[in-house]
C-alpha cells in the first residue's frame, strides 16, 4: 500500500506543480487565467484576479504539502477540495453556457468540459486512494529500489498524460 499511495502523492503533487507554475509562467498567462475565471461568471469580475491568485496559491500548497510525508494526509485532503471546486465552477459554468477555455495547465483553446470534469474527477479518486493506502499503511523499514522506481514512473507517466489531455484529446476526431 506504500507504493500505491505514494505514486498518487508524485502525480498530484506534478499534476499541481504544472498548473501552477503553467498559470504564473509569464505574466501573460496569469492574466490569461484570471481572464479566463472572469467569463465563467461564477462571481464578480472584479474578484477575478484575487481568485486566480487564490487558485494558484491553493494549487502550489497542496503541492508542498503532498511534497513533505508528514503533511502528505492535509495535502491529500485539500487536493480533494481544490478538485471538487474544479469540478463544480465547470459544472456550473456549463449550465450557464459558457464555452471558456480551459486555461488548467497555461494557454489553451479546449473550451472546459465533460473531458476537464472526469480529469478533476478521476484525480480526486486518485487523492482518495493516496488518503486510504496512506491510513492503511506506514513507511517501510527500507524503501525498495524497485517500488520506488515504479510509483514514480506510474506518477510520471500518469501526469503527462493529465497535463497534455487536451492536446491528446485534439488528436481523436469527434462526430460533428
Amino acid at each position: 500500500m506504500y507504493y500505491i499511495g505514494l505514486a498518487a502523492r508524485l502525480l498530484l503533487v506534478l499534476v499541481f506543480l504544472a498548473a501552477a507554475v503553467g498559470k504564473t509562467r509569464r505574466r501573460s498567462s496569469f492574466t490569461g487565467f484570471a481572464a479566463s475565471l472572469a467569463a465563467l461568471r461564477l462571481f464578480p469580475r472584479r474578484l477575478a484576479t484575487p481568485v486566480a491568485a487564490a487558485t494558484v496559491a491553493a494549487e502550489a500548497l497542496t503541492a508542498v504539502l503532498l511534497a513533505v510525508p508528514a503533511t502528505a494526509g492535509a495535502g491529500l485532503a485539500l487536493a480533494i477540495a481544490v478538485l471538487a471546486a474544479f469540478v463544480a465552477g465547470i459544472l456550473a459554468a456549463r449550465r450557464g453556457g459558457r464555452l471558456v477555455p480551459c486555461r488548467c495547465f497555461g494557454a489553451t483553446s479546449a473550451p472546459l468540459g465533460l473531458p476537464h470534469v472526469i480529469r478533476n474527477a478521476l484525480l480526486a479518486a486518485v487523492a482518495a486512494v493516496g488518503l486510504a493506502a496512506l491510513a492503511a499503511a506506514s513507511a517501510p523499514g527500507a524503501v525498495h529500489p524497485g517500488g520506488l522506481a515504479l510509483a514514480a514512473g506510474t506518477a510520471a507517466t500518469g501526469a503527462l498524460l493529465v497535463v497534455r489531455m487536451d492536446d491528446l484529446l485534439a488528436l481523436v476526431p469527434t462526430p460533428r
